[in-house]
């Protein structure tokens, strides 16, 4: 396929033009009557998150027992200072947008299996990292674009932190879960990791 200054040429030689497209459209994009309003709610959400994923990895890094999980728990400490990261960013973009960030974390999950534990942590992480995505396109819809740049770059590392977990439990990393979803999606284990 060729191109032209106007369009693009077809395989019988006749230009086609290249529609417009403006990416900030209604038409385009379902999340672009989003308000600074509504996104500060969404982001207080987020933080909430965060402030969970801190208290959840200060705790299970301290709880887990035993040479099988003295790795993880070294690594959830250092998820600990990460989700404190994020945190702090996201109030800063909470501030920026006009609002106030929220002090009360979501509730954590306690258990006395180790495994239980790990699998919770993936939850959280795997809903953390659907929401972000959902958020990146929202404010990228909004002309947000430093608050996406943020977000992508908590990303990154919240998709690590699913791959730290699901590697402790000996299974593949499951999809991320659909914001408002909330269903478990199974996941598929390694076959020399299945008996932990």
């Amino acid at each position: 396929m060729e191109f032209s200054e106007v369009g693009y040429l077809n395989p019988d030689g006749h230009q086609k033009p290249v529609p417009d497209f403006d990416f900030m459209s209604n038409e385009n994009n379902a999340d672009s009557n989003i308000t600074r309003e509504r996104m500060v709610e969404l982001l207080n959400e987020d933080l909430a998150g965060e402030y969970q994923a801190i208290i959840a990895y200060v705790v299970y890094s301290q709880v887990l027992k035993g040479t099988a999980y003295s790795d993880i728990a070294r690594e959830l400490e250092a998820h600990a200072v990460e989700e404190l990261t994020h945190a702090i960013k996201i109030a800063k973009q909470i501030d920026y947008l006009g609002g106030m960030p929220v002090v009360t974390p979501k509730p954590v999950k306690t258990s006395k299996d180790a495994v239980e534990m790990l699998r919770a942590d993936l939850h959280n992480e795997r809903e953390t990292v659907g929401r972000y995505r959902e958020r990146i396109r929202q404010a990228e819809a909004m002309g947000e674009f430093a608050l996406s740049e943020t977000l992508r770059g908590i990303i990154v590392q919240e998709q690590e932190h699913e791959i730290d977990l699901s590697t402790a439990l000996g299974i593949e990393v499951p999809p991320p879960i659909k914001p408002g979803n909330g269903k478990h999606m199974p996941s598929r284990e390694k076959p020399e990791m299945a008996k932990r």
